[in-house]
């Protein structure tokens, strides 16, 4: 049965029917309604960056206190993930993805209109809050309504390249409305455009949802967003002061005791949230590990070299603009392309290939000089978001593929977690070891062009060998696996 042909509503104990081979204008509207969800997720992460001083300047907040400016997104919309892809299992993906939707538009314009630091903050972790919901919900709508295989293989790639332009064009962007219309039009662009996807979305999905009702694991829910939690905020205040404070030293102990009892926890549950026997698959282990590290070291080098432009080279942000925006046209393209990739090597070779052609031109920043190095930024950046994204398609295809539709609400669960997760992590663990550096070499006599690119050209190199490392480890996982497959 064609997407054109199902009803609006699915009984509450079937799946919409996989479309065919080719896409109707149904699929196409579907698709592009889900791919703007999660691209307004992505733009939500990095919009607001370069807005923080003067931001901070119009409400009164503190220097300390702006990191709350992304932390209090960064918690909730990284937390509960998990929790929110299996609510939607349960309960039914289109209804909570309408409602994730509608709480991230009611945010964003709490967030432009807020009055002082409570309330502006108070509209960022709702926007997290929404953000969780929709990005879990979203992913398992187009993986239950998109066959598997080059129908599949497509949705993922174009859902792929808009979420990693939109956390890229953020960047730009924030920077261009900031100056031009106040740090105020970041946030309120978001609340149109979740009002628009909202417009549509209810006319377009289907219903869909598990045929039984299990029930909630709570204490698996409970551990993993406790322990999710106190992760990202470990890692996210490390950043501004350092790993000895002790409330980093704390939460970030908190936050692994509470993941490996939410692994106690899922091995006796009759119900769990997330089934042990699933992560024990290869292709879901070592393709969300390889979804996780390219997000994180990704995100991080565009952050890096952001610095290393503005602070360094002391460019202009529209010139800085022009940088990511040769690499957000490469990323289209790559994203294009990725799914032709896949069909004539393979998503394993795919991903591999992908992982090492970021991790090679990620290195290549490591000839970035105190007074010259834009050309070098733009095409080795520009390149390695080739690699980059034919590694996210590869990787949504290889840790959801083989699954049955009543696990694919999990099994996206743990790919969007993997990339928000991801998102989340990279800057604040690779930014405080390249604060440190810089803080070193300065006390050390270092100027501060020179201590600056020092610190960034530390944080880029373990950024390459991190990649590089996983990348090998990834292909000798799935070449194992399969040499073992009966």
């Amino acid at each position: 049965m064609a997407i054109d042909s199902l009803p609006r509503t699915s009984p509450p104990d079937t799946f919409p029917a996989p479309a065919a081979a080719g896409m109707t204008l149904r699929a196409k509207l579907i698709l592009m309604v889900l791919c703007a969800a999660q691209f307004i997720v992505a733009l939500d992460f990095s919009i607001l960056n370069v807005a923080l001083p003067v931001l901070g300047d119009d409400l009164g907040m503190s220097q300390a206190d702006l990191q709350w400016a992304v932390t209090a997104f960064a918690l909730p919309s990284g937390g509960f993930l998990l929790f929110f892809g299996r609510i939607a299992d349960l309960y039914g993906r289109r209804r909570l993805f309408l409602s994730g939707l509608a709480l991230f538009t009611v945010a964003s314009v709490l967030a432009t209109l807020a009055w002082d630091p409570a309330s502006f903050l108070a509209g960022r972790a709702l926007q997290g809050l929404g953000a969780a919901v929709i990005v879990p919900t979203g992913m398992s709508l187009l993986t239950t309504t998109f066959a598997e295989g080059p129908q599949r293989e497509r949705a993922l790639g174009i859902s792929g390249t808009l979420m990693s332009l939109g956390f890229t064009i953020g960047m730009v962007l924030g920077g261009v409305m900031t100056d031009s219309l106040g740090w105020r039009s970041t946030m309120g662009v978001l609340a149109v455009a979740g009002a628009g996807v909202l417009l549509a979305a209810p006319g377009l999905l289907t219903e869909s949802r598990r045929a039984e009702r299990p029930r909630l694991d709570v204490p698996g829910a409970v551990t993993v967003t406790g322990g999710l939690l106190a992760l990202i905020y470990a890692l996210s205040t490390a950043a501004q002061r350092g790993f000895g404070g002790p409330d980093v030293i704390v939460t970030l102990g908190a936050g692994v005791l509470l993941l490996v009892a939410f692994a106690v926890v899922e091995s006796r549950a009759a119900e769990p949230l997330v089934s042990l026997p699933m992560l024990r698959r290869p292709t879901v282990a070592w393709g969300n590990l390889a979804g996780l590290v390219t997000f994180a070291m990704m995100t991080t080098v565009v952050f890096l070299l952001t610095l290393y432009l503005q602070e360094v080279l002391e460019l202009s942000p529209v010139r800085t603009g022009l940088v990511f925006g040769v690499q957000g046209v490469l990323a289209a393209l790559a994203g294009m392309t990725a799914p032709r990739v896949i069909a004539r090597f393979g998503a394993r070779n795919t991903l591999v290939a992908g992982m090492l052609t970021q991790a090679v031109f990620t290195a290549a920043l490591l000839g970035l000089g105190v007074d010259s190095g834009a050309w070098l930024a733009l095409t080795a950046v520009s390149l390695g978001c080739v690699g980059h994204l034919w590694a996210i398609v590869a990787y949504g295809v290889t840790a959801t593929s083989g699954l049955p539709d009543g696990e694919q609400g999990l099994a996206t669960g743990l790919v969007t977690s993997s990339q928000q997760v991801g998102i989340t992590i990279g800057i604040p663990l690779l930014s405080a070891l390249a604060s440190a550096d810089i803080a070193a070499r300065r006390e050390g006599g270092a100027g501060f062009a020179a201590a600056t690119l020092g610190g960034i050209k530390l944080g880029l190199g373990v950024d390459a060998a991190i990649v590089a490392v996983v990348a090998v480890l990834v292909a000798v996982g799935l070449r194992r696996a399969r040499a073992t497959r009966p």
